[in-house]
């Protein structure tokens, strides 16, 4: 019923969220373990967020140039990176703005609830989908990859010796 360019996107949108939700949370609760500096963390996830950026962007123009279908690469892309940088910014605001790590970190994981939340309502309602469904998958993919990758900087952090 909706007939709008951006929702013929969506898919490019939700890949641009969902890759910087899971990457990029992933990232920063790995670093910070790892490093337990918030503003060593909150550089290295936004330097690391916008490369990320770039690369799914181009991936998407790509992608979408390969299959040839009506889509065009260039909005696809756009889209992808667009979602993608935004998100990267949400999450890595909570590094430059508070004094403790640990607390940055939730303070991002609640950033990630949100951003889930309102995007997978979004879908939800647009494409007729189940919400609790989607939200549920999409929370259960990106906290349960934040809680491997904050285990991996606590391994790295114990097996390199690494104190910063």
């Amino acid at each position: 019923m909706i007939d709008e360019e951006k929702i013929n996107y969506i898919g490019s949108m939700v890949l641009g969220l969902n890759d910087a939700l899971v990457e990029l949370m992933g990232a920063l609760a790995g670093l910070t373990f790892a490093l337990q500096n918030v503003r060593v963390i909150g550089m290295a996830g936004l330097i690391t967020g916008i490369a990320a950026s770039l690369s799914m962007a181009s991936s998407e123009y790509l992608a979408k140039k390969s299959e040839g279908g009506e889509k065009s690469p260039f909005k696809a892309s756009f889209y992808t990176g667009i979602a993608y940088i935004f998100t990267v910014l949400f999450l890595v605001f909570p590094y430059f703005i508070l004094s403790s790590y640990y607390f940055a970190l939730i303070a991002t994981i609640f950033n990630a609830f949100l951003v889930i939340l309102l995007f997978t309502f979004f879908v939800s309602v647009v494409k007729d989908l189940v919400f609790h469904k989607l939200f549920t998958e999409m929370m259960g993919i990106s906290l349960g990859i934040a809680a491997i990758s904050f285990v991996i900087g606590w391994i790295i952090r114990i097996v390199f010796n690494v104190e910063v």
